[in-house]
């Protein structure tokens, strides 16, 4: 059985509701085993564990989640040249832009040599003044459909053996 690991983070609960609708959806396919875990939790057995692999995060001052940069600079060296070729993809949850977060992990998993296997997903809030900024998020079902349909992909991808 293929398992694909779904690493979050969030402060403010936008990219834990697409992480998570991304695993309901990856859940529904055969043969596939999905972990949805929070970054701190994750180990880089974990990682060596998967086949395949989907980071969600937000985007805070045009820079992933520090939490979700921690977790990449625990899991790098453990890692590094132990998973290379497997797939990858992203979820960004960004007030306005979504891109720096987007480039920092895909540096990331170049030196991890990972594959990408689909354009990042960057859902914008447009959440712009601190209140708006530090409130609890609701991603629109729009979005979440969007994220369901990219962890059905990754993990019917997995499955079938095309990644």
């Amino acid at each position: 059985m293929k398992r694909l690991l779904i690493v979050w983070h969030s402060h403010t609960g936008g990219a834990r509701q697409m992480a998570s609708a991304a695993a309901e959806a990856a859940r529904a396919e055969a043969g596939i085993e999905v972990c949805l875990q929070h970054a701190p939790a994750t180990t880089p057995d974990d990682v060596l564990a998967a086949d395949g692999y989907l980071f969600a995060t937000p985007e805070n001052l045009a820079s992933m989640a520090g939490l979700m940069k921690d977790f990449f600079d625990r899991v790098y060296y453990a890692t590094l040249d132990r998973i290379n070729g497997r797939p990858y993809a992203v979820l960004i949850c960004a007030g306005s832009d979504g891109t720096g977060a987007v480039r920092q992990i895909e540096r990331i998993a170049t030196g991890l040599r990972l594959k990408v296997v689909a354009p990042p997903l960057i859902v914008i809030t447009h959440a712009q003044t601190p209140e708006a900024i530090l409130a609890p998020k609701k991603i629109a079902p729009v979005d979440l459909a969007r994220c369901a349909e990219l962890g059905a992909g990754l993990a019917a991808g997995l499955a079938a053996g095309v990644f």
